[in-house]
C-alpha cells in the first residue's frame, strides 16, 4: 500500500529460501499511511491493523495494495460519523494464514460479521475472510482499458462506494 510496505515485503523476498515470491506493484501515486513500530513489525505477518477504533469495531474494512488508502479514507469518514471501524492491510495472504489462531483472531475477531473485503482483482478469494454475510468490492470480469480514475469508479473502487456498502452491510 506504501513504500513502508513494499520495504518489508522486498526484505521478506530476499530472505525467503523456501518458495518464489511475487512483488505487485501499482502505477497510482499512494498515500503514505502512518504507522507505530509494532504495526510495521506486524506488517512481516501478512495481515495487521493498520487503523483501528476505540473498543469493539463494528466493522471491519479489509484491503490490499492501493485499495488500502480507500479503506483507510472510507474509514475516516464512517468513523466519523460514529461507526466503529477497523481497517486492516492485507499485503500477504499466504503469510496470514500461516500465523497462529490468536493472532488471527486479533486482527479479524470471529464475533465481527460486518466485513468488506476491498480488492481491484478477483473478488471470489476474499470470501475466506468476510464470510458469507460480508461484501467484497472486487472485480467479477477481466476489466477495461482506461484511465485508472475512470475504471476505479466504474468498477465501485471509490470512497463513496465503500460507505455505501458499509451502511448496507451495517443496517
Amino acid at each position: 500500500c506504501d513504500q513502508v510496505e513494499s520495504a518489508v515485503a522486498w526484505k521478506l523476498a530476499i530472505e525467503r529460501k523456501d518458495a518464489p515470491s511475487a512483488l505487485i506493484f501499482s502505477r497510482q501515486n499512494l498515500a503514505q499511511q502512518e504507522r507505530n513500530d509494532a504495526q510495521v513489525a506486524d506488517i512481516a505477518k501478512g495481515g495487521y491493523i493498520l487503523k483501528d477504533c476505540a473498543g469493539k469495531p463494528e466493522l471491519i474494512l479489509i484491503a490490499t495494495g492501493s485499495e488500502v488508502e480507500l479503506a483507510v479514507n472510507a474509514a475516516a469518514e464512517l468513523s466519523a460519523e460514529g461507526k466503529q471501524v477497523r481497517v486492516v492491510s492485507m499485503p500477504s495472504t499466504d503469510t496470514f494464514d500461516k500465523q497462529d489462531a490468536a493472532y488471527r483472531e486479533s486482527v479479524l475477531p470471529s464475533d465481527v460479521t460486518a466485513r468488506i473485503a476491498i480488492e481491484a482483482g478477483i473478488a471470489d478469494f476474499w470470501y475466506k475472510y468476510v464470510g458469507f454475510d460480508g461484501r467484497i468490492i472486487g472485480m467479477t470480469s477481466f476489466g477495461e482499458s482506461a484511465p485508472a480514475g475512470e475504471l476505479f469508479k466504474l468498477f465501485g473502487f471509490t470512497t463513496e462506494n465503500v460507505v455505501s456498502t458499509a451502511k448496507e452491510l451495517l443496517a
